[in-house]
């Protein structure tokens, strides 16, 4: 593949910013255009707050474009709450698009089929949540007939556009650990590219979370000591079908699908939280419905993009305190991540 000049000059950035902690350069920006969400799911207390609602305006992009060119970001995630619940959202991937920024879809799959046009015209590929079969799958996300529409709106895009690419995403926790399996063959069956697997965050203010979970709701979605047997046994038949990971059905290694047991066993000091080596905050900035500006999803804001410019947030004297100091190994929010994010200077988004 030919190397062009500005692809140098972007390479040189990023590594230039991992050395100064200073933004030269930010790949990947999270976008989270409305606030609310039309899944009430059993993990996540986003949906309680519905009813104040926020998003993001075609203004609040437009005034992004000027940080995003100066940063070359190559890649926008849309993610919520449920970002198709706002009005405007394909004018904002519109925005982005005549950028030449890719965009990328996080969705619940609730009205991807009535969107599915739209879909395939200003989103580059899509990522979706499934957590169980059917039934399972319905009642974590306590919405009658989810599953359906998540599958009529995966068969309408790939009937439409066979090639066009669809994820699927899963939280693994408490409630559906042991239908693991039946998960990788429900997203099989539904046409999905490939499925990624993560374990549950039970101990942050992510997700819309005033507090940390406590007794008894962390335990609600926390296995139990006494089934991490059972989690174990559950993880090696998923390692056992070594197709999934040679042909990257699954989308993690081995280890890492691993790391989802030695993760919850964590909680019981069975063993250390699995290390994870991430630099989100010096590659990424996640941007909520509301304006803020946070170098991650689990840290804490670092100011507002409708008080202050992208690229004069994320250069702050608060902003570059946070990254010269943040000691993910020690770092309590770090030790306990979910999802972390590792990109190399020379990683390709486009």
């Amino acid at each position: 593949m030919q190397i062009t000049t500005q692809s140098i000059s972007h390479t040189f950035k990023r590594f230039r910013t991992l050395q100064t902690h200073k933004i030269a350069a930010l790949p990947i920006v999270i976008l989270m255009p409305h606030s609310a969400c039309n899944c009430r799911c059993v993990m996540c207390d986003i949906w309680k707050d519905n009813k104040n609602l926020k998003q993001l305006t075609e203004a609040d992009v437009t005034n992004l474009l000027g940080a995003l060119r100066k940063f070359g970001t190559k890649q926008v995630l849309m993610s919520g709450g449920e970002a198709l619940l706002n009005t405007n959202f394909f004018r904002l991937c519109e925005i982005l698009r005549t950028e030449k920024i890719k965009v990328t879809l996080l969705s619940t799959g609730l009205s991807i089929k009535k969107n599915a046009l739209n879909i395939l015209k200003w989103v580059d590929d899509l990522i979706v949540s499934i957590d169980g079969d059917e039934a399972l799958h319905d009642a974590i996300r306590n919405v009658p007939g989810a599953f359906n529409k998540l599958k009529e709106g995966v068969e309408t895009i790939k009937s439409i556009d066979p090639k066009y690419r669809i994820t699927a995403r899963t939280v693994i926790h408490r409630l559906n650990f042991r239908n693991w399996p039946n998960i990788i063959e429900a997203a099989r069956q539904m046409g999905i590219d490939q499925v990624s697997f993560l374990p549950a965050d039970v101990s942050s203010h992510a997700f819309n979370r005033q507090t940390a979970w406590a007794e008894p709701k962390q335990h609600e979605i926390l296995p139990g000591e006494r089934e991490l047997i059972d989690f174990q046994q559950v993880v090696n038949n998923v390692l056992s079908k070594q197709d999934d990971f040679t042909n990257r059905f699954i989308a993690e290694s081995q280890a890492k699908i691993r790391d989802i047991y030695h993760y919850y066993a964590a909680f019981y000091g069975h063993n250390a939280f699995p290390f994870k080596k991430c630099n989100a905050p010096w590659v990424s900035a996640v941007i909520e419905a509301d304006g803020e500006v946070r170098p991650c999803f689990f840290h804490e804001g670092i100011g507002n993009i409708r008080d202050n410019k992208l690229d004069e947030i994320l250069n702050s004297e608060k902003a570059m305190s946070f990254r010269k100091t943040l000691d993910m190994a020690n770092d309590s929010t770090c030790v306990k991540c979910v999802c972390s994010l590792n990109l190399s200077p020379l990683a390709r988004l486009d």
